[in-house]
């Protein structure tokens, strides 16, 4: 094991110590821009013609690597994500009339948690994610819609992910160590939405807002993810020892493939389809008004 980093790396010295060392096998773990070192490692061992082979396991709990189905740790924390629902939803019930849970999950440019973890609850009453525009008034609004949730059955429950709405508060200058831009407050700012709206209407409601964080991340695997981690770990070795380089492994179609690491970082990070069948889904389940903008037709050739 050479370590852990967080941010931008040096290229140079990473390949003096390869080489210093003899290193001929590489093993990054990561996501997207920890996917894009390796390539360029991969690229300069080529040129610097050292036989070293260079090898990706996908991990990024947001599922936001392009062409695999899912990076492990993804389903777990789903799973762990119900806690923080299931809390909210006591909450919002605890609290008739007009009690509102909201929960906050990760997912920076990618709302995949975010998603699953509704469609796996079915109690979720609004999700919102960075793919999809927020729409705070008028009828497609979320204050309408949630005003009519708790006309039904007094409570409501809303997920929102952590890189939602900057189309509505902006995007911040400011950046982390890894080059991350710092991330809109929306479930925060959404509950002060929702606590003025309600009582200008003379309808006070009760908001409370749960944050699990990295709890959601900082759990052990449950028992899908424990047997993939298994079999990426197996399945890169297989691919080292065979002479491959520059390759990721991960699942496509449900089945493990050797992905080149270049192709795999094209176009991530990836970021739901706001058109497909998923989104459609939790449209069903939340009954939210759909608020993305009608697909802009090819021109044709």
């Amino acid at each position: 094991m050479i370590g852990t980093g967080r941010g931008s790396f040096d290229l140079d010295k990473t390949m003096g110590f390869l080489k210093q060392n003899r290193i001929s096998q590489l093993y990054v773990v990561g996501g997207d821009g920890t996917h894009r070192a390796a390539n360029k490692i991969a690229e300069e061992a080529r040129r610097l013609k050292l036989n070293i082979a260079v090898c990706g396991i996908p991990k990024t709990i947001d599922n936001d690597i392009d062409l695999i189905d899912r990076a492990f740790g993804f389903n777990t924390a789903v799973e762990e994500a119900q806690a923080a629902i299931e809390s909210a939803q006591t909450e919002a019930r605890c609290n008739l009339p007009n009690g509102i849970g909201i929960v906050k999950l990760m997912g920076r440019s990618s709302g995949m948690i975010a998603v699953h973890a509704t469609l796996c609850s079915g109690e979720v009453d609004l999700c919102l994610v960075p793919e999809v525009p927020v729409v705070t008034d008028g009828d497609r609004g979320c204050l309408q819609h949630l005003e009519r949730v708790l006309e039904q059955k007094g409570s409501a429950v809303v997920v929102v992910a952590e890189g939602a709405g900057e189309d509505v508060l902006g995007t911040s200058a400011i950046v982390d160590a890894g080059g991350n831009r710092k991330l809109p407050e929306l479930g925060l700012w959404l509950k002060d939405q929702i606590v003025a709206h309600f009582k200008s209407k003379g309808k006070p409601a009760t908001v409370k807002y749960i944050d699990p964080s990295y709890m959601i991340r900082s759990v052990p695997a449950n028992a899908a993810d424990s047997i993939y981690t298994e079999l990426l770990a197996q399945n890169v070795v297989h691919g080292a020892m065979a002479g491959y380089t520059a390759f990721s492994v991960g699942m496509r179609n449900n089945r493990l493939v050797y992905i080149p690491i270049g192709a795999m970082v094209k176009n991530s990070p990836r970021q739901m389809d706001p058109h497909g069948q998923t989104w459609e889904r939790v449209i069903s389940v939340t009954r939210q008004p759909n608020t993305v903008p009608p697909k802009a037709k090819k021109e044709p050739a």
